[in-house]
């Protein structure tokens, strides 16, 4: 390594944001590849919301001047919709707010990823702290934090069902006190393993102490349909994410928000790099939220998709397949633990890509995003192929 670089950066491994082939690629008839490794959501936005943004753009957007570096009436309209999120999610879906969301309580970044950086740095950095995650989870957590030098915490989730070991990730962040855990990362539900907390692991969220910054990221929360952002007024030191890029179909423009307390996103935008969000991701986001229902109205075939993926691929009895709250369904084959196992999911991935589907292999096992009606029977099919020859 060149001589200036930090040597702890030689001991990292970078995020491969397509493991398994070009996915970030456009697909093209002749040889279309099946992108499901990613967690978007198959479809493209509608091509009369395309025309409006490029109307928006070339009438609209003046490239020579800066963004609005307040996101303002994104703000504003994202308040709107968690409000109306809350609302609908509740039992019953006539929850009335106790305390509404604003725009004092939003932070936006670009992605996700932004947000979390931004909190690591608010939180740990300098030898501050810590982060705790309880594995397997989305990678990013702990290599955001590699990259700013500090400590990765973990704990292993239970085998059976993914849930995360209460007792061993109170001991973990007992344990390490040099320097203490800061924040506790979660994913609600959980990627790559697709389920939703429990009422068990929200209770010990609940009693985590004040010091600890809990991060939810609701980033499937489209497909859930479960938030706890009815209770971030109970909870000061909580702070839940989500993202554009999945249900909204936004993967490209890159728009994360965070919602917390308002001294927590106050933290944020000092942090966060000036006019972090171009002019055009925010357009497209204002309008996403505009035409919510239009983009929303694929959830409920995702959802059933999910189901038929999930029964087709429980019918192998090699595989052992877990339920999921999410739009990605989770697997692993029923091998013997260790490096056998292993190797046959990485067989796995590459014949399937070989067959023309990306998917993921992550975590000590496979995660499938729910594509189209078409990709998923794809999937389906070459997945037998494998089994039916194995």
């Amino acid at each position: 390594m060149l001589p200036f670089i930090r040597k702890d950066l030689a001991e990292l491994t970078a995020y491969t944001p397509h493991p398994g082939g070009a996915s970030g690629e456009p697909a093209h008839s002749e040889s279309a590849i099946d992108r499901l490794d990613t967690n978007e959501c198959p479809y493209d936005l509608p091509e009369e919301l395309k025309k409006k943004l490029a109307w928006t753009y070339q009438q609209l957007i003046e490239t020579n001047r800066y963004p609005d570096g307040g996101h303002a009436a994104l703000k504003e309209a994202i308040a709107q919709y968690v409000n109306e999120s809350i609302t609908i999610s509740a039992l019953g879906g006539v929850a009335l707010l106790k305390t509404a969301i604003t725009a004092d309580n939003i932070s936006v970044g670009n992605g996700s990823d932004e947000l979390i950086r931004s909190l690591l740095i608010a939180t740990c950095l300098g030898g501050a702290g810590s982060i705790f995650v309880a594995n397997p989870t989305f990678s990013m957590y702990g290599i955001i934090a590699q990259t700013l030098g500090i400590p990765v915490v973990s704990a292993q989730r239970k085998e059976e069902n993914f849930e995360i070991d209460i007792e061993a990730a109170k001991r973990a962040i007992a344990q390490n006190q040099n320097p203490p855990v800061r924040a506790v990362f979660v994913v609600h539900p959980n990627s790559p393993t697709a389920n939703a907390l429990t009422p068990d692991e929200i209770e010990w969220l609940e009693n985590l102490p004040s010091e600890i910054l809990v991060v939810i990221d609701e980033a499937y929360f489209e497909f859930s349909q479960n938030t706890l952002a009815d209770q971030l007024h109970h909870h000061p030191n909580w702070i839940i994410l989500r993202t554009f890029s999945k249900a909204f179909r936004l993967a490209s423009m890159r728009v994360g928000y965070a919602i917390a307390h308002p001294e927590l996103t106050a933290a944020l935008e000092k942090i966060r790099l000036p006019y972090n969000l171009p002019s055009f991701s925010q357009t497209a986001a204002e309008l996403a939220l505009a035409q919510r229902q239009l983009l929303l109205a694929t959830i409920p075939e995702t959802l059933s998709e999910r189901a038929k993926l999930i029964a087709a691929l429980t019918q192998h009895q090699k595989l052992q397949v877990w339920p999921s709250a999410a739009n990605f369904v989770y697997l692993r084959v029923k091998a013997g633990e260790g490096e056998s196992a292993e190797q046959e999911h990485k067989q796995i991935m590459q014949q399937l890509k070989d067959g023309g589907t990306l998917i993921r292999h992550t975590g000590g096992g496979l995660r499938i995003t729910v594509g189209s009606p078409e990709e998923n029977q794809r999937t389906i099919d070459r997945i037998g192929e494998i089994f039916d020859n194995s």
